[in-house]
């Protein structure tokens, strides 16, 4: 384990090191400024490599207190002879898939449920015991009624609603005692989708104006970083519990309501040619609703997307071509589902940049609450509870 003196000079050298190089580099780096990235990626990770193996360096007994308060025969003469610890594992390392995985499964299943999918096959189960349509024999009757008699088994649409409420602040449902509406949630998504629009902006502007388009951009990836990694440590306290089983349980509820609607006898019932033209349908003559659907299944699709993309370890690649890289697969989605959000005003495009950071100290609700919170100031986003 290093000493105090050995640590201070680890760290000198390396200083002294960046110096030396950047000196003898200076007129390769004015015509060449990806070089500096490479050479900084280069120290780091020397820097890195030294600090493993010293932490792989076996502890004293007594964990170098007995040197330190001078005790015993190894007592220290000098405070610079004592054993200085790196310090402890950083806290954004730790990446759970699984769990992020399910929320973004569950902000997909939520935009479904928003459009009224699951209303909507109850509406026809309704007409259907009720006589009031023409179902007898065909495919998507005996699956309504599969349908119906499976539905004690299933969670409740108060459950599903509880999950909205607890893993992503939507609705107004009481969740239990024990945990507390996720208030923070569409506020830090929405700004995620900002900074990665902004990045891509910056890129495209960056790649018209300069000879060589395809080098790295001068948008800021540390504030992507921040902004991914705030969404993605809100979402860990969030999804323990039942929440894997759950949306295991309703994406397979969502396929099973779209295999009814895509019947062949549905879909003539009601003159139509796909199943989202039975939601529509169903929608307007028995609900009499605005319909949402394009933009709302659209927000599902590329906001799940997004949250699959966060749940891997992407956000934490510090090296600009590499991270440019890998967040070029959700940058497209990010931009749609900014425009359906915009489209249903739930969302703001930061036009001019401004907006980098949200306040730490955002309105949060009281555990068990089922008032709605006050709309938060970021990014003019409404609160997430307004979106429900």
């Amino acid at each position: 384990m290093a000493t105090q003196d050995e640590t201070q000079s680890l760290y000198d050298r390396i200083a002294a090191l960046r110096e030396t190089v950047t000196n003898r580099l200076s007129s390769s780096l004015v015509q060449n400024p990806q070089l500096a990235d490479v050479l900084v990626k280069q120290i780091d990770d020397l820097l890195a490599s030294a600090e493993a193996e010293d932490a792989k360096t076996p502890v004293p007994p007594d964990r170098g207190l007995a040197k330190l308060v001078g005790v015993g025969p190894e007592a220290a003469n000098d405070l610079g002879v004592n054993r200085l610890p790196q310090g402890v594992q950083p806290y954004d390392e730790t990446v759970t898939s699984e769990r992020i995985l399910a929320v973004g499964d569950l902000y997909y299943i939520y935009q479904h449920e928003r459009i009224g999918v699951f209303r909507v096959v109850q509406k026809l189960q309704e007409l259907f015991r009720g006589g009031a349509v023409r179902l007898s024999t065909g495919e998507g009757a005996y699956s309504l009624y599969q349908f119906d008699r499976r539905e004690v088994l299933r969670y409740t649409q108060r459950d599903r609603r509880i999950a909205y409420r607890r893993v992503l602040g939507y609705g107004n449902a009481q969740v239990p005692p024990s945990s507390r509406p996720n208030a923070d949630f569409h506020g830090l998504f929405s700004h995620l989708i900002n900074q990665i629009t902004l990045f891509w902006r910056d890129k495209r502007i960056s790649d018209v104006i300069r000879e060589r388009a395809y080098d790295p951009s001068f948008g800021s990836i540390a504030i992507v970083r921040r902004a991914g990694l705030d969404l993605r440590n809100n979402m860990k306290f969030t999804s323990f519990g039942n929440l894997n089983v759950l949306r295991v349980e309703v994406m397979q509820l969502l396929d099973e309501a779209f295999k009814i609607l895509n019947a062949d006898d549905i879909k003539r019932l009601f003159g139509a040619d796909t199943a989202w033209d039975v939601v529509e349908d169903v929608l307007v003559r028995h609900f009499n609703e605005r319909l949402q659907t394009s933009p709302r299944q659209r927000m599902g699709v590329t906001g799940r997307e997004v949250l699959r993309w966060l749940a891997q370890p992407h956000i934490l690649q510090a090296s600009r071509p590499q991270f440019e890289a890998l967040l070029l697969e959700v940058a497209e989605f990010a931009e749609e589902w900014l425009t359906s959000a915009q489209s249903l005003g739930v969302a703001q495009r930061n036009q001019d940049g401004s907006a980098r950071v949200l306040p730490w100290d955002r309105p949060r609700l009281v555990s068990g609450a089922a008032t709605r919170p006050r709309a938060a100031a970021t990014n003019g986003n409404r609160s997430a509870a307004a979106e429900y």
